[in-house]
Order: structure tokens, then C-alpha cells, then sequence
């Protein structure tokens, strides 16, 4: 992996970023029989967000199918990686504890538990005691209850990239460091652009795919080609702390989102990550290109109040010296989902960024789907979700990117209430009876910039029909129109935005 040998003049695949999911999606292509990959890394593998990664590995908590299997997939690899290449990967399987402090999170933990288990995910609900008794140091009086995730853990992030490049260097790939991609090239053909090579700073190969798996740097690199990837750099934190008494290497990973926080065994010390209820974007304006294995200028003042709120759920921690306050940055899509997939208009140009703090666990599923979808021509799960096509050359506008991460960001640990809306940049898209629609009292969504019609409150003569015994007593009126019991179940209860 080395800047001194010379660049190939073509390769029909050219990875993008050396990260670990540019690692992950040259391993799986490789394992998929294709052999002529390229990895490309500006600087050296992990130097953008993969290097101070916490390594969270954990499947626990999606309402998705895609999601769910994909980082049951990624376990699954890290877990016979090291045996395949001799890399170590720092996988433990210490297990999780999801714990819940609110009725509210406690339903909807019960109701993820109960699809992700059809999914083949092995997690049971446990008592506060049962969590004392798994990781003594947190303070569990005023829990409700858990879930338990055995099989789930943590993973060195660097090592687990070095792993996935060896592995796909063993079958053939060219991993090349310190050499910048600067531009994607593409002609015209028909109705589209095909991809036909990249321009780097030492030279330019043709080629017939390119897969953009460049972190940050991800939005600017696309936007070059005409392809909207609009994921934005945010301030992530966390400490760790000197070793603590009690803190043992097999103690599992503790996320209690109620108290934006999640923790786990780092050097015999705790590590405490934060997912504060508000967010602060970093470098709305780009991310500089010689940014590198860097860290970030903490603002103590903004997170101090939601670093108490975590560190009261292991209360031995705020005695503990500090050895690490990390502040780095990741980077965020508008819908904290990933973007993957080929790109609309231009044939050969695919994506796999915007990763949303969740890249090491998803990596090893992510590259897999990549993978299939650049040999096969389509996916083989569902993408909806995920799909890069999604995105609207709106969103990547400054400002939009500013308020949505900030706003975005603040609502990974938050409750998932049915009915929820962002506030942030709503309204772009207004249809001719919108003021109608609000002037009728219409609860309004959000979808792509656009507002969609989910219902409107029920005069109050309207009389719920029976579906039998129309005519008998008390048939013929039903739910009263206004108050809670009314709505039903999944009914947005706070106000919806008017846009």
C-alpha cells in the first residue's frame, strides 16, 4: 500500500476512500469474483472518521429488515475475518444492554425487540437487577427494564479495516495510499453520462465503475459529477476515562439514549459517547482535504449539560480522571440513513457514504449489497430506504445541511413516537391547496422537501359506522372526534408543522 508504485493505467473498478467501508466494498467485490479493484485512499486507510470510531457493534434497534440483516451480516464477517486473514479485528461479543428508563422507550424497545427476533436476532427483555448484575457501575433504580444482546459487542475499527484490505489484496485488489481522487470523468451516452475513468493528482486511469465510499469528502466529489450525496460533518464526543476499579475488559456495552449516552470498556477505563438531544454541524462550507487522523476544538459550554445527563448513569466515572476528551467529526444525512446505491443519470457511478455514526457495524453488510449491485446490476434487498436516488439537488444547500444535522442528529437517541416530524427546512415544495390543506386544520408530513397530507381532525357530527349492527343501540356513534383516545394508534399528538 504504498504512494511509490505506479498507478495502473486502468482497472475496471475504482474505490474511492479507505475507509472502512471503501475496505469493505473492495473485499466483497473481490469475493465476488471481480479482481480488477482499485483502492484509492487520499491520505492512509482509517484516516478520515474510521480511526476514532468507538467500534460499537451492536444490531439492536431498527425497524428495518435491510438494516437488522445487514449488521447481522457485518457481526457475522468480523466474527470469521481474522481466521480468514490472519488480521486481528478486535472483535468482542461482550454483549448489549439497551436500557429503559421511560414507559415510552420501554414499548417501543418491546415492539423492536419483537420484529428484530423474527429476524433471527437473539435479544430478551431483563430486569434492572439483571442489568446491576451485568454492569455493576450503572445506577438501575430508576429503570424499568432492559434488553440483552449477547451476541452483540465492539471492534477496533482500524484493525478491522486493515483486515478487510488485506483480505481483498490476498484475492487481487491494488490498495494505492496517498493519492487524492480529483474528479470523476464521464461521457455522454444516450439520456445519461457513463462513468469512463478518475483524475488523481499523480495521473488519471480509466475505468468503467467508480464506487464513492469518501467519507466527508463524499457530497463535494459527487457534486462534481452532477450526483447528490448531501451528508454533512458533525461535532461526535467522547471520554475515556483513566483505568476504574470494576471495569472489566468483558464488561458489555450500556446505551441509555434517555441519557444521550452509551459506554463501554476502553484500556480499563469507561468510555462515554454522547447523542445530545442538539447537534452542531462542522464545516457547512467543505471539509478541508488535508484534514487527516484529525480532532476537533471541543465546545465544553454546549455538551456540558448532556455529558452530566450521561455520566449520572455511572456515577463512578465522574470521579475517575479523564485520559481522553474526544471531539472528531462524522458526517450525517438528512434522513440519518446511508446513501448507497448507483446514481441516477450518470451509468457506473455508484455510492456508499453518509454512514450517520453507524459505519463499522454496517460496513460488512453495506459492502456486500454494494458489491452485488455493481456486478449484478440491481440489488438483492430492499434499498428504498437507502437508495442514493432519493436525494433532491436542494438539500445540498448550506443552510438546509446547517438545520438538519443540528436538528437530525438530536434525534438519535431520541423517542421514536410514531407521527414525529423534523422542523428543519420544511416547506421547499408547496402544492396549489396547501393553504386549504392548513386552513382545514390538515396534519401535514414531510416527504422529500414536499408536505403530504396524513389527515385531517373529524367534524365533530361525523359518526364512525359500525361494520355490523348499523341501527342498534349505540351503533351509530362512535369515537368522539377530539381528544387523545381518538386518535388512533400512531397519530402524530404534537403539533404538526404547518409547512
Amino acid at each position: 500500500m504504498s504512494t511509490t508504485a505506479p498507478l495502473p493505467s486502468r482497472a475496471r473498478v475504482v474505490v474511492v476512500g479507505g475507509g472502512v467501508i471503501g475496505a469493505s466494498v473492495a473485499y466483497h467485490l473481490a469475493h465476488a469474483g471481480e479482481r480488477d479493484v482499485l483502492l484509492l485512499e487520499r491520505d492512509r486507510l482509517t484516516s478520515g472518521t474510521t480511526w476514532h470510531a468507538a467500534g460499537l457493534m451492536t444490531c439492536f434497534g431498527t425497524f428495518s429488515a435491510t438494516s437488522t440483516r445487514l449488521r447481522l451480516d457485518s457481526r457475522d464477517l468480523y466474527g470469521r475475518l481474522e481466521a480468514e486473514t490472519g488480521q486481528p479485528t478486535g472483535l468482542r461479543r461482550v454483549g448489549l444492554l439497551e436500557v429503559a428508563s421511560d414507559r415510552d422507550r420501554l414499548e417501543e424497545y418491546r415492539r423492536v425487540a419483537a420484529f428484530q427476533r423474527r429476524l433471527g436476532l437473539e435479544v430478551e427483555e431483563v430486569s434492572p437487577a439483571q442489568v446491576a448484575d451485568l454492569f455493576p457501575l450503572a445506577r438501575t433504580d430508576d429503570l424499568l427494564g432492559a434488553f440483552h444482546v449477547p451476541g452483540d459487542g465492539r471492534v477496533n475499527p482500524v484493525d478491522l479495516t486493515m483486515a478487510l484490505a488485506k483480505g481483498a489484496r490476498a484475492l487481487g485488489v491494488r490498495v494505492v495510499e496517498g493519492t487524492a481522487v480529483e474528479a470523476v470523468t464521464t461521457r455522454r451516452r444516450g439520456a445519461l453520462e457513463e462513468v469512463t475513468g478518475v483524475v488523481t493528482a499523480r495521473g488519471s486511469i480509466e475505468c468503467e465503475v467508480v464506487v464513492n465510499a469518501a467519507g466527508m469528502w463524499a457530497r463535494e466529489l459527487a457534486e462534481a459529477s452532477g450526483v447528490v450525496v448531501p451528508n454533512q460533518a458533525a461535532e461526535h464526543y467522547y471520554l475515556v476515562t483513566e483505568p476504574l476499579a470494576g471495569v472489566a475488559p468483558d464488561l458489555p456495552v450500556l446505551e441509555d439514549p434517555a441519557s444521550y449516552g452509551y459506554y463501554r470498556e476502553e484500556g480499563g477505563g469507561m468510555m462515554v459517547g454522547l447523542f445530545e438531544p442538539r447537534a452542531a454541524a462542522w464545516k457547512v462550507e467543505g471539509v478541508p482535504r488535508d484534514f487527516s487522523f484529525g480532532t476537533l476544538a471541543p465546545d465544553v459550554e454546549r455538551v456540558a449539560p448532556f455529558l452530566e445527563r450521561a455520566l449520572g448513569r455511572v456515577p463512578a466515572v465522574g470521579s475517575a480522571g479523564i485520559r481522553t476528551f474526544f471531539c472528531g467529526p462524522e458526517s450525517f444525512t438528512p434522513d440519518l440513513a446511508p446513501a448507497v446505491g448507483e446514481a441516477p443519470g450518470v451509468h457506473g457511478y455508484f455510492v456508499c457514504a453518509g454512514l450517520n455514526s453507524v459505519g463499522v457495524l454496517s460496513a460488512g453488510g453495506l459492502g456486500r449489497i454494494l458489491a452485488h449491485w455493481v456486478l449484478a446490476g440491481r440489488p438483492d434487498v430492499d434499498v428504498a430506504a437507502i437508495d442514493v436516488a432519493r436525494f433532491r439537488s436542494w438539500q445540498l444547500a448550506p443552510e438546509h445541511r446547517r438545520a438538519r444535522t443540528e436538528e437530525v442528529l438530536g434525534t438519535v437517541y431520541a423517542p421514536h413516537t410514531p407521527g414525529t416530524q423534523l422542523r428543519s427546512s420544511r416547506g421547499v415544495f408547496r402544492s396549489p391547496v396547501h393553504d386549504r390543506l392548513v386552513a382545514a386544520g390538515g396534519h401535514l408530513r414531510d416527504v422529500g422537501g414536499g408536505s403530504r397530507l396524513t389527515g385531517t381532525p373529524a367534524p365533530a357530527s361525523t359518526r364512525w359506522p359500525s361494520p355490523r349492527g348499523a341501527g342498534r343501540r349505540g351503533s351509530s356513534s362512535g369515537p368522539p372526534s377530539t381528544g387523545p383516545r381518538a386518535r388512533p394508534r400512531g397519530w402524530p399528538t404534537c403539533p404538526s408543522s404547518p409547512a
